[in-house]
């Protein structure tokens, strides 16, 4: 009977029977070093000359030298050599480079974006984009001052992205 990897980071299981289990349980460790509270350098193409053991990047979308064929991955340095993890739909990195968390959707990182809502203790502060609000115009008494105040905040919100701009 032959076991398939694990179904979300695609780790060796060990088989019943099997000779040398402890270089499948170390690759599984490896990996899960890799992935568990998962931090880059950096996105990059080219791997780095001289990586440390525990280093890990993103890979970029054009890889280069030891990293062809991995686009996209953690690319992660080991006593062993490079392990690759392929990101799963929605696995956060913390890139030190940037100081950013980068998220994995549809096949792509993206840095500094928040995907569907934001809460701050407990109370949503960000949700989906809300329709413009169209400023004050006209009227027979207008009052300057609110109309500046207005103006201001719908101006904040706009370049907050939380409304649509005109």
């Amino acid at each position: 009977m032959t076991l398939s990897p694990t179904p979300r980071l695609a780790l060796p299981l060990l088989e019943p029977g099997q000779a040398q289990k402890e270089m499948f349980h170390n690759e599984a460790l490896a990996l899960l070093d890799i992935a568990s509270q998962a931090s880059a350098a950096a996105v990059q193409n080219t791997p780095p000359t001289t990586p440390q053991p525990g280093q890990c990047w993103v890979v970029g979308a054009a890889p280069e030298g030891a990293w062809v064929g991995h686009a996209a991955a953690l690319a992660g340095w080991t006593d062993g050599g490079w392990r690759f993890l392929e990101p799963n739909e929605g696995m956060t990195v913390w890139i030190a480079a940037d100081m950013a968390f980068a998220v994995h959707h549809q096949g792509q990182w993206y840095q500094g974006r928040t995907f569907g809502r934001l809460f701050i203790e407990g109370r949503q502060t960000v949700g989906p984009r809300a329709p413009n609000i169209v400023e004050p115009a006209g009227g027979a008494t207008v009052d300057a001052e609110a109309r500046r105040a207005i103006t201001a905040v719908l101006q904040t919100l706009r370049r907050h992205g939380l409304i649509e701009s005109d």
